[in-house]
This record gives structure tokens, sequence and C-alpha cells, in this order.
């Protein structure tokens, strides 16, 4: 978006053609269920959407809220501007702080809109028009059809996903769902033509036909294209939504999911799996994976395949356990006792989160090391809709040898990979272990051994390095100020860098962390100033770049309060830094 687009959208007098809708109310309000329907309402009605979700760690009362982004333009990152706020509690208006302001407009319940004091408050009576329908419970459909009814949406689109989405709960749920909808439309359009609310959103019928995914589902999507066949974890926010996404599928995707009794189990369970010739993956997050460590220094000696997603949270111990952040580089670089090679991927967008999970397994059953997928609250629990996902050609090849007699499971060779065999897979006896061993992978406590089986395993970090992602360029390569980031923080900075308007900086996204792609030193050494951004109060990303490169960055912008960077707060950093200099 240009700044003078920016400026004509915040002019109040212009049509909005982009809109930030905030609900906000306690857990146990429906407010996830508010922005399914509406997140699929909208995009079938041809219009962009994104949203993402912010939760306080109770099953009751607190108060959660959701953001959706509506444009005529693609969406997709969190902005703090809030443009209709439809509160569901009486402390939703405190809760969102600052980010409630004059320009925003806020619909609802006499009691939870307040007196309107620094911003515009429109009584809609949400809670009596859904009692008159039956129940207070219609209040979230009226809702839905309030925006529907705002932004011009297609009334029927939204009367079909309901008696899709409700038909098992009986036709009298459906109907009073139906009219409490009809009713909410009503009203938004009512208040569209008075000129309150002035909305003019485009639609395009290539948005109907595109895929609406969350992070979540992305990252359980590619396990499926990557071949995957076995999942095992222990619940732990936020990771646990890609088990039970997969769960749910299990038997359409020929797919075992286990839920262990610990995380320590869940490792070994899947480095079994491995053993045996499935293709696993475990789903954990920060705590979790703690207790993981010693099975990944297992599959560092053994050699044996493991792809773990890692769903990152604030820590330590319990942390801040439903909200976001970037604080878990160091514990998957340096988990586990022992010096072997892995590689940790860090997508940043729904088409990486898909791509690089599908990959992971690829690279661990080729090189026989741990790939570790690390996500974040952020990321997983954020929608917006993509062309397609390539579910062709399945990955089958499980990088497999038919052993014969006798079978040197740890045989030396010059790239560190050994032929991989599992019982009963030709002649030869397989033999595993998690001690010091010979090629044959009986024990030692040879020296000269010991150093082979070490230089072994770290030759693979030579190839896996060739094979590394390279960093994504975005933006002028002339360019004299460089912008770092990772993961999740994508469509943030390239929509702040939009906002800034500069034509002499850019921006290197990293979708890989380690290991690092030859190109970074060039990449770094070209810039004037470089400039890193990351969910973290130690910029742990710019530690391991100045590990690897020798390049000491020395400009970071750090959030670490367990919420995201907002593109607003990126966008004025990097303003702020270019005054500086």
């Amino acid at each position: 978006m240009r700044r003078e687009e920016v400026e004509r959208f915040m002019d109040k007098t212009a049509p909005m053609k982009e809109v930030s809708i905030v609900l906000c109310g306690e857990a146990g309000q429906g407010i996830q269920t508010v922005e399914e329907i509406l997140n699929s309402v909208l995009k079938l009605s041809g219009h962009n959407v994104f949203s993402t979700s912010e939760f306080m760690s109770r099953i009751r009362g607190g108060n959660n809220s959701t953001e959706i982004r509506v444009s005529s333009q693609k969406v997709n990152a969190y902005v703090d501007r809030i443009d209709i706020l439809v509160p569901f509690s009486q402390s939703a208006i405190q809760h969102l702080g600052e980010r409630v302001t004059d320009k925003t407009i806020v619909l609802g319940d006499k009691e939870n809109i307040g007196g309107g004091n620094g911003y515009m408050a429109v009584e809609v009576p949400f809670s009596r028009e859904a009692s008159d329908i039956g129940s207070p419970l219609y209040a979230n459909t009226m809702a839905v059809g309030v925006i529907l009814g705002l932004l011009s949406g297609d009334l029927e689109i939204l009367q079909d996903y309901l008696q899709r989405f409700l038909g098992a709960k009986g036709s009298d749920v459906v109907q009073k769902n139906r009219e409490a909808a009809r009713r909410g439309y009503r009203i938004g359009n009512d208040l569209r033509r008075s000129g309150r609310v002035d909305i003019v959103l485009g639609a395009s019928p290539e948005v109907k036909e595109e895929i609406l995914l969350s992070g979540t589902e992305a990252v359980a999507l590619g396990a499926v294209a990557g071949g995957c066949n076995f999942v095992s974890f222990y619940p732990m926010s936020p990771s646990t939504g890609v088990a039970v996404f997969l769960a749910q599928h299990a038997k359409n995707f020929d797919m075992i999911v286990e839920q262990a009794e610990g995380e320590i189990a869940a490792i070994n369970m899947a480095l079994g799996a491995w053993y045996a010739g499935a293709r696993a993956m475990v789903t954990t997050s920060g705590g979790g994976f703690d207790l993981m460590t010693e099975g990944l220094s297992l599959a560092g000696i053994t050699e044996t395949p493991i792809v773990i997603h890692l769903g990152q949270r604030p820590g330590g111990a319990t942390g801040l356990p439903t909200r976001t952040e970037q604080a878990d580089l160091e514990l998957a670089l340096y988990a586990g006792h022992g010096e072997s090679p892995r590689a940790i991927f860090s997508p940043g967008t729904i088409d990486e989160a898909f791509r690089l999970t599908r990959r992971a397994f690829e690279l661990a059953g080729a090189y026989q090391i741990p790939v570790i997928i690390l996500t974040d609250q952020y990321l997983l629990d954020s929608y917006y809709h993509v062309p397609s996902l390539d579910l062709s050609n399945v990955e089958k090849n499980g990088h497999l040898a038919k052993t014969k007699s006798p079978y040197r499971r740890y045989e030396l060779t010059e790239d560190g990979v050994s032929p991989r065999g599992i019982p009963g897979f030709g002649d030869g006896l397989v033999v595993v272990a998690g001690n010091e061993h010979d090629e044959q992978g009986h024990l030692t406590e040879d020296a000269h051994i010991r150093r082979e089986m070490v230089a072994k395993r770290l030759r693979k970090l030579r190839s896996t390095t060739e094979e590394a992602e390279t960093p994504q360029l975005v933006g002028t390569e002339d360019y004299r100020d460089l912008v770092i980031g990772w993961g999740s923080t994508y469509h943030t900075i390239v929509e702040a860098l939009q906002r800034v308007g500069r034509d002499d900086i850019a921006f290197l996204h990293f979708a890989q962390v380690y290991p690092l792609h030859r190109s970074v030193e060039d990449y770094l050494t070209r810039a004037r100033s470089v400039i890193i951004i990351e969910n973290n109060a130690t910029g742990q990303f710019a530690k391991l770049i100045k590990l690897c490169t020798g390049i000491e960055i020395g400009h970071t912008i750090l959030k670490f309060d367990g919420r995201p960077f907002s593109v607003e707060q990126v966008a004025e950093a990097l303003r702020d830094h270019a005054e500086v200099k």
C-alpha cells in the first residue's frame, strides 16, 4: 500500500477500500466460530480476507479477540488499526486499549459499547434481537450478518453456509441462525445506506476459488504431501492443532496419529516408526521440546530421520501459553547433547508452511538427520487464502536400501550418508545403537572409530548447506539498507516497507535459519546498514548470523511481549531508523 493510499484510507471522509474488523469477547462466547464463518463467507463473496486471533489462557472469562482484515487487494498481516469493533463484553474496549481511536466505529449492545468517548458508538441490539429469536446465543450469527451487510456481501452465501455448517444440529437451529443472519444483515445494510459507515470493497471471482487455510492446516497438509504416515504428540498449544487436524482426517490420509503419555514417549515412538520404515513427525511446543532433547540426541547418533514441528510460544516454563514469540531458535539449534547435524526451517507464509514441511521429510530421509519446522502461534492461528497447494506426487521415496549380508548400517561414506536398511527388508542384520558404534552398529570405545564416526555424521552438514534454502530478497537489488527477518514476520515486513515507500531499502527473508545458504554474507556486505526484526528479546537470529558469517548486525527491532509485530510498528521503527541515520 502506497503512502497516499494509506493517508486516503485514514481520511474518514473517503470510502474505506480496506477494513480492519475486530470482534472481542470472553472465552466461551464463540468468537472463533464467528471468525470461521466470516472468513469463509467473505472469501466466497470474492473478498480478500486475513484473520488472526489472540487468546487469554483461560477456558472462561477474560477477553479474546479476532482481527479480520477485508480488502479489495491481498492482505496477509496484522495491523493495530481497528476500523470496526464488535464488543461482546463490557471489558472489551478497555482490553483493546489504544487500538480503539476516534476513527473506530464500535457496534454492539448498549452496555458493551460505552459512551463513545473518543470513538463512534453505534448501538446494535444484538442481545434483544437474539433473545427474540430464541436464545442470546444467536447474537454471534447476528454479528456476522451485520458485518456482511456493512460490506455488501452476499446474504444467500451466508444462508447456504449456515445450512452446511450447522446442519448436523437440526433444522430448528439452522432456521433460527438463518433468521439471526437476516436480521443482522438488514441492520448492517441500513447502516451502510445511511452513510454512517462508508465501505467500498471490490470483489474478485478468482478469490472465490482459492483455498482458505490456517498455518496449522498448512503444516499438516505439508506433512501429508511429504508422505507422513505416523504422527505422535502430547497436547501443547499452539502445536496441538496440527495433530488434531491430522487425526480428524487420518483415515483419508492413511495415517496413524497417536497421543502419547508424554513428550519423551512421543519422540521415541516417532523414532521407532522411522526405524521400521515409516515417515513420522512429532508436533510440540517449547516445554514439550525440552523433554524431547534426549530423543533428538538419540536420532543424531543412530542417524535416524525425524521431523519435529516446534510451534513457538513465550517461555520459560509455562510462560504465556497462548501467545506468540520467536524465542526458541537457539533451543532448536543447540538442543541435545553431543554434536550432530540438523536442519531448521522457519516458514513465514501459508505456502512456505506447506512446502517446507513437505521438504522436511525429504531432507530428513535423504540425510538421516532431524529436521525441525519452527513456527509460532501467530503463524499457526492466522488464516488467509492461497491459489492452490500441490498435493500431487506425494513423496514416496523412503531412501531405504535393501540389505545384504553382511550389512554395515553405519558404513563410512564420502558424504556421511550410509545406506539405511530396515528390519525385514533384505538379508542383512540391522543393528542400531545409542552408544558410539562401528560401521556394523556394534558398540565401541575405540578412539579412532569415535573420531571417524563423529566426522562422518558432521560431513552431512556440508551437503545440507549446499541444499539450503536461498533467502528471498524482496525489493530492489540496489539497496542501501537491508532489513532481515525470519519466519512469521514476512508479510508484516513486506507491507511495512510498502508503507515506508523508500526505493533504497530491501528485505531479506529467511525461510531456513540453519544451515544458512552460502549467499548470506554477500547480501550483508553489500548493505550500508542492516536492520534485523525478531520477536524475541536477545536477537537470536542476529547472533546466529554473526556465528556463521562473522558479521555483526548493528540495528535490531525486537518485540517480546507475547504479541506479534503490527505493520504500523515495523513501519514506524524503520522510519525512525532512517531519521537517526
